[in-house]
């Protein structure tokens, strides 16, 4: 599947999803449109067992296009307008395989929130993120900012639209990395090659038990891992992946 403006390029079990909008990635309503069309297709495809997003050029994705924002004049263009902003984030945040942030430069607005919608993230030394709405007269994206932030944090950010560096990032523990602006695609791709390299079923399964126990109380969350793993070691993938690993070869996983 391929886009004007959103690339998907498949190799050895990973997707790499590239936003190419010139000159700096921003959001319009079909780029989105065909973000949640890619994660969606990415979630059924079973070529692809894990994906990457980034952006082209030196910026990530600087956010929503101010020159696509809906006409209050036309009843209904803000509803659509803000269900695909929606759905883009759950496209990538719902996605049934893994998908890793390589911040190649600036997220901001709706751009940091593709990025917090990521499972796992990574980040160029020139990166930058914020939530710059309020320097444009609007509000919007304390949600986006609390899924990684700390309350004082999310508000100084949310009320000033200041960023934070990519080194402010390493040190809250937000990314997992810092890495040079030539390293950040190959890590992330290899560290997606080893991802896509386990049994598909159990990467299936740890997806969603990520998602869920975001938001379970402890004692559910605990209570729901132990069942769902208790079903997928009956599978013939956990039994392979026992098998291969206590006869040091490659498994061959058949996906049931």
């Amino acid at each position: 599947m391929s886009d004007e403006w959103v690339r998907l390029e498949v190799e050895g079990g990973v997707g790499l999803v590239t936003m190419d909008r010139k000159p700096v990635n921003a959001l319009s309503r079909e780029m989105r449109h065909a973000l949640v069309a890619t994660f969606d297709a990415i979630s059924e495809r079973t070529d692809i067992r894990c994906a990457v997003l980034t952006g082209a050029g030196s910026v990530f994705c600087a956010g929503a296009d101010l020159k696509d924002r809906p006409d209050a004049e036309v009843a209904g263009d803000f509803l659509a307008h803000n269900r695909i902003t929606r759905e883009t984030g759950n496209a990538i945040r719902e996605c049934a395989k893994p998908v890793i942030a390589a911040i190649n430069g600036a997220a901001l607005g709706a751009g940091f929130g593709l990025a917090a919608a990521c499972d796992i993230l990574y980040a160029s030394e020139n990166a930058t993120v914020g939530m710059p709405e309020i320097n444009v007269g609007l509000a919007g994206g304390a949600s986006m900012l609390k899924t990684l932030f700390g309350r004082s944090t999310l508000r100084r950010m949310f009320f000033t639209g200041q960023r934070l560096s990519a080194h402010d990032l390493l040190k809250r523990n937000v990314v997992d990395d810092v890495l040079s602006e030539k390293d950040l695609l190959p890590f992330t791709m290899a560290l997606a090659r080893e991802i896509a390299s386990k049994a598909p079923l159990a990467i299936a399964y740890a997806k969603r038990a990520a998602n869920m126990v975001d938001v379970m109380p402890q004692r559910d969350a605990y209570r729901f891992e132990q069942e769902f793993t208790m079903a997928l070691s009956k599978t013939e993938d956990a039994r392979e992946a026992r098998m291969a690993f206590l006869e040091k070869r490659a498994p061959v996983f058949k996906g049931r």
